[in-house]
């Protein structure tokens, strides 16, 4: 939801007197209904019963089937409960299709480690052809030699006259 003013289908609002007007039928035949199991309202805190867009819809396609199909209650229910089977089958399908491809992906992916691992286990030791690419680094070192004049000059912590220190300095090629 966008905005506090947008509604899911799924949230519910309707109290029973409009869901039985939305849906074409008397607020008893909606408690009927909720008794035999084929619409669950949720409750407020009252307890009163509140309808989503969905239980109308629900309610809908249940006078259609019972009016115009004429189909009985029980077979109604059977209905619903397997077009909700059906419903979430096809959720649970697509989960697996997705982890399915997933799947597929990091065996292509491990093939391949296994493939170039195969073939530098084969080939001859070079180290071109390392499983793990070293960085090379040339080491510098510099001496350096405090005479007398740099001895007076030198801030404290400085090395002494005679002292001699090495820095090193790394580079990559």
């Amino acid at each position: 939801m966008t905005s506090p003013y947008d509604m899911s289908e799924d949230m519910p609002v309707y109290v029973i007197s409009v869901a039985a007007s939305l849906s074409g039928m008397h607020p008893q035949t909606l408690r009927g209904y909720e008794r035999v199991g084929l619409v669950t309202p949720r409750r407020s805190a009252g307890g009163g019963r509140r309808y989503s867009m969905r239980d109308i819809l629900a309610l809908r396609e249940i006078q259609r089937l019972s009016q115009e199909e004429g189909i009985n209650l029980n077979g109604i229910k059977r209905i619903l409960d397997l077009e909700r089977d059906l419903q979430h089958a096809r959720l649970l399908a697509a989960q697996l299709h997705s982890e399915v491809a997933q799947l597929r992906a990091e065996l292509e992916s491990t093939r391949a480690v296994a493939a170039r691992l195969a073939h530098l286990r084969r080939a001859p030791a070079d180290p071109a052809a390392a499983l793990v690419p070293v960085r090379t680094t040339i080491a510098s070192a510099t001496l350096w030699h405090a005479g007398p004049q740099a001895a007076k000059a030198a801030p404290e912590g400085s090395p002494a006259p005679d002292d001699h220190s090495v820095t090193s300095e790394s580079t990559s090629e």
